[in-house]
Formats: C-alpha cells, structure tokens, sequence
C-alpha cells in the first residue's frame, strides 16, 4: 500500500520529529520552496542563503556564500542542520550534494557526476543515445570549422547548444542558416566562456514544448504534475529566449497516454541508465520534453525544480513536500505517493525593464499587499531587497505574481487582476501566459 506525504507528516509530527532545514538560493524557485517547507510542521526552523526580501517572510535569511561549501558545512554544524534543500543548479554542478554528504549531511539534489545531466548538453545525449531514450540527431563538436561543416550539411532550422551551464541563454534554434553559422561563432569566441568550449548541434524537433518533473530516489522515480512555460519576452511569443516570463499547471496537452509514455521511454530509462552507470539521480528531474508527431522525445534535461514552474507545482500540491525530499534522499520513494490539488495554478514573471538585456536595479516597487488580497493569489519574489521598509528591484526576473483557480483561464484572471494594483514604473510582464490552454480549454470536448 502506498502512503502519503502528507500522512508521513503527521506521523513523524506526533512522533515529535523535527527538521532544522537550510535552503540554498535566492530566486523565485526558491521563495515557492520556502513557502511550502515552511507550511510543514516537521520543520521548526528554515535559513536561507543568501535569500532575498519574500523568502525573508518564510525563512531567516542568512548572508553565506553558497559557492564556499566549506563555509555551508559550517553553518549545517553549527545550527544542528539535518537537510540542505539545494535550489539552484549552479551548486549541484559544483557538488554541493558530495561535500555536504561526506560531512555527514543529507542533502536534496544530485552529486557533480548526476548534475552533468544538465551540466553537460553532450553527457544526456550520449546517455540517450547509450540507454536507447528518444531525443533528437545531434553531433558534438569541440572546434569552430568542425561545427560549421555539420550546419552547412544538416540545414536550418537546426539547435545551437553551449554544453555547459550558460545561465538559461545558452541555446539558439536558428531558423536560418545564417542564424546558426552566427552561433557556433558567438560560442566558440568564448560568448559564454567556459560552457561553449565544446558545442552541441541538435536536429531541431518540431512539436509542442511542455515540461515534465519527477522525483527520483537513485532506484525508483515517481512522476509530480506537468506544466508548461513561456520562454520568449514578449507576447506571442516574440522577441528572445528567457529563464522563462511565465507558466501553468497542469497542461492540458499532457493525457494520460502521454504521461506513460514520458515516464516509461524518457524517466525511468534516465534512472537505470544513471544507475546503471554507477552515478544514481537522486532529487528532481526536470525534463525538457517535445510532443512529436513520432512521440515525446527528450531535448532537455534540468536537475532541479524548474524556475517559474516550480511556482505552479508548489501552489498545486497538496502534500507536504518535507516528506517527499527525504523520501528522496533516503531510497524510499518506492512506495511512496504525492497528492495534487485539482485546482490549476499560473504564474506571470515581473521582469526589469530590458531584461534578457541590461536593465537597472534599485527601483521601488509598491501595492504588492494589496495585490495579494485577490483570491487565491500568492507573489514569490525572485530578484529583490528591502531597505528602507521599501521591497526594490534587485533582478531581471523579479518578481512571480500567481494565483490558483478552477480553470487557467480562472487563474490568468486572478494574476493579471493582481498584476494591476502593483505600482512599479521599471518593470513589464506578457499580457498572455497560458494562452494556448486557455484556448483548449475553451475547444468543445
């Protein structure tokens, strides 16, 4: 039989079991992972590093460097920490998880040789390629001449990729051939130092893009709620890629049929395969998903929650997600189960004003109480500070204004209703998040 999060909550909460639990990062991923750890009462304390002036409501912000693990491992002792809940993937490639672990701390999040599977473009793909995990053609290239040979023969469109982290910017779909000649040259003249020493070209898939998150134990992976983001700045779609200017959840666009196919072709090969290898996933999988005419074929994957998804899953789920993460620490997700509210959940990104661009920091942004007051609405901070009793902009992506209700279309409402009694001169949002559900939704079944 399996049993709950929720119910392994209140078991441990009677039994007088409680967490001291530090989280790591500063965005809003993390300030939606503050809000639900800190709604669990197995925790009596939460810290975070270094935070920001939202996640300053749910946790103690505590000013560590989380690039000097050393200095982490030190605060987890001295504050009798018993979790490290790992947001960013910066850290995880780092390996965060590994040196935390080897201090006797349990940690959330993969080891720096499971991290590669989103540390390293060309590690995913020859792991697709190893354990037969649909994905599309691509080659791996460490030189100039080499890369531009093989667009010259493949053709547009075509995918550019860094292989190393490049902060979310590092994939180009070039649509032409001269969009893609320009660049495998940005990248390899060090646009992205380090991540574009060698590059990945992938054939370019055509479909709809959704993203799909499951928890994994090393052994066992059970599948959380889909959803669905928007990466382009602007309305329609327009304009260049972003970490993402919004998102939903669930997506309509995910059956039943597909989510089988997803779990039984792309995760749970992923985790035998990273098993296998003798480099156990443990922690979240976020896999970059394409619905194609062939079936769901993997384009990406992400090893941790996906920044503005995260919002969405953690407004929807029902469960306490304390359980869930040591569950996933400790082998033990075999027989476990999360529940999800049915209501939908879509979050709409506050940017700075030129964000992917330059933009300017310190702008005063005020009605963010008032705004809260509508129904079912929740605002996770992800780029700001306060002084002075002022919150300011301290970010591109700055701020997450969501909301849950009985349909997306409910929820859009309920966030751009909100969105109106914010008063911030420097900053902008699309007008249209989760538009193609809304359509869908509103298509005669």
């Amino acid at each position: 039989m399996a049993f709950c999060a929720t119910d392994v909550c209140s078991a441990g909460h009677i039994a007088g079991f409680v967490m001291h639990i530090l989280l790591l990062g500063s965005g809003g991923r993390e300030h939606a992972l503050a809000w639900k750890i800190a709604a669990s009462p197995l925790v009596t304390k939460l810290w975070c590093a270094p935070g920001n002036a939202g996640i300053a409501r749910e946790a103690e912000c505590v000013a560590l460097d989380i690039a000097d693990h050393a200095a982490v491992i030190d605060f987890c002792k001295h504050h009798a920490v018993e979790l490290v809940v790992v947001g960013p993937e910066t850290p995880l490639a780092a390996g965060i998880a590994d040196d935390l672990a080897a201090a006797g701390i349990k940690a959330f999040g993969p080891s720096r040789q499971a991290a590669l599977l989103e540390g390293s473009k060309g590690f995913t793909k020859a792991l697709c390629s190893e354990f037969g995990i649909p994905t599309g053609a691509y080659g791996r290239f460490n030189n100039a001449a080499d890369a531009l040979a093989h667009v010259r023969r493949q053709g547009a469109p075509i995918v550019v990729k860094a292989d190393g982290l490049a902060a979310g910017k590092g994939v180009v779909v070039a649509m032409t051939l001269a969009e893609a000649e320009a660049a495998v040259a940005m990248m390899f003249d060090g646009a992205f130092g380090k991540a574009g020493s060698e590059v990945v070209i992938e054939e370019y898939l055509a479909g709809r893009e959704i993203s799909f998150f499951a928890l994994s134990d090393g052994e066992t992976a059970i599948p959380l709620a889909s959803a669905q983001d928007h990466k382009r700045v602007f309305d329609h779609d327009q304009g260049p890629n972003t970490g993402g200017m919004g998102a939903y959840s669930p997506t309509p666009f995910v059956t039943a049929e597909i989510h089988s196919q997803i779990m039984q072709r792309i995760i749970l090969p992923t985790v035998a395969g990273m098993k296998a290898r003798g480099t156990p996933f443990r922690g979240v999988l976020y896999a970059g998903v394409m619905l194609t005419a062939d079936g769901p074929k993997l384009f990406e994957y992400n090893v941790r929650f996906g920044d503005p998804e995260c919002q969405v899953l953690m407004l929807r789920m029902m469960s306490d997600i304390v359980p869930a993460m040591l569950a996933a620490c400790d082998g033990q997700l075999k027989n476990f189960d999360i529940r999800w509210f049915d209501e939908s959940a879509l979050t709409v990104v506050m940017a700075a004003n030129g964000y992917p661009g330059d933009y300017k920091k310190g702008s005063r942004i005020e009605g963010l109480d008032e705004a809260s007051k509508i129904e079912g609405v929740e605002i996770f901070h992800a780029g700001t500070i306060s002084r002075d009793g002022h919150v300011l902009a301290n970010g591109g992506r700055v701020l997450n204004i969501c909301a849950s209700g009985k349909t997306i279309a409910e929820a859009q409402r309920r966030v751009y209703a909100a969105i109106d009694r914010i008063r911030w001169s420097d900053g902008f949002c699309r007008r249209d998040i989760g538009w193609q559900a809304i359509e869908q939704e509103k298509t005669p079944k």
